[in-house]
């Protein structure tokens, strides 16, 4: 596998990104969600990235202003529009022969390029959208209500009821928040995300991984008869069971097939000669050039907080 770092510059500041190589003319561009680098952690993006570029379609993750190797102040996703385009525009320069560039991002990374109406991009995977605002946001009504189903089906949790382990106030409280009714539209910022989704023409895939928290509170604001969604049963926020993880892999290169404009890319192993380096690469300060994986990185911060459900 052919593994390089590369930097480029967003409003004065240097980033750093990572491009997995492919002979595809298709690419994808991995956003970090929350204020995780883009090896993402325990090395998920990188592993995910080989995956994707061993089927034929280039990849590049790219630390934001004020993430990882990246210079600058971090901002946060609702200020990384500039970022994604910087990353687009790098992506078209070090990979010329790229045609399409599709976006993948989960968490706020997903609401980011929402935000964005697309950051000029030719398609979108969108992961478990967060749309919670505020350190003190309560869950939807739909979380709490999903909480309990499953708690219910728990008799550990039916016995910390019965015998006094559970406080009351605190079910009381839950119990009322999962009595409210769902919003008929949405608001805040799931409103915001959908109205800048609707400026966006190309394709789009909703995926929501039925476990996270996150997901449900997207789902308790979105159109559940939207024709692009796609659930995976059984898979938590970063799709870390095997089978979530092989279901993640197969959407977002379902997109990557129907995005292609011209013959199939041969899967790694296959292909008829290689794509030579580009020119203005550089080394990243912690990472490791020749390597084909990528040491542990820590998130650099704190991913948005789920608010918290009672037992």
């Amino acid at each position: 596998m052919t593994r390089r770092h590369v930097t480029f510059s967003c409003e004065g500041h240097r980033l750093v990104a990572t491009i997995d190589e492919a002979s595809g003319e298709t690419g994808l561009l991995l956003v970090s969600g929350g204020n995780e680098v883009r090896a993402g952690a325990w090395n998920g993006q990188a592993r995910f990235a080989a995956r994707i570029a061993a089927a034929g379609f280039p990849v590049l993750r790219f630390d934001r202003r004020g993430v990882g190797d990246s210079e600058g102040e971090n901002g946060g996703f609702r200020s990384s529009a500039p970022d994604i385009r910087a990353a687009l525009e790098a992506f078209r320069s070090e990979c010329p022969h790229l045609r399409r560039i599709v976006g993948f991002g989960n968490c706020d990374a997903a609401s980011a390029l929402m935000l964005a109406r697309g950051a000029d991009l030719d398609g979108l995977v969108l992961s478990n959208p967060w749309t919670l605002e505020g350190e003190e946001a309560e869950a939807p009504a739909q979380v709490v209500r999903d909480h309990y189903r499953r708690r219910l089906a728990d008799p550990a949790a039916i016995l910390r009821l019965l015998t006094g382990q559970v406080p009351i106030g605190g079910l009381i409280r839950s119990l009322l928040a999962a009595a409210r009714p769902s919003p008929a539209q949405p608001v805040g910022l799931a409103q915001e995300i959908a109205q800048g989704l609707a400026a966006f023409s190309s394709e789009v895939r909703l995926l929501v991984a039925e476990r996270d928290r996150t997901g449900l509170a997207f789902m308790a604001n979105w159109d559940k008869s939207d024709s692009r969604l796609r659930r995976c049963a059984g898979a938590t926020h970063s799709y870390v069971e095997p089978e979530a993880r092989e279901w993640l892999a197969m959407q977002v290169l379902e997109v990557l097939k129907a995005s292609y404009p011209g013959k199939m890319p041969l899967p790694r192993g296959r292909q008829a000669g290689g794509i030579g380096a580009a020119q203005h690469t550089s080394p990243c300060t912690r990472d490791e050039a020749a390597r084909a994986g990528e040491p542990f990185r820590g998130s650099g911060g704190s991913a948005p907080r789920i608010p918290s459900v009672p037992e």
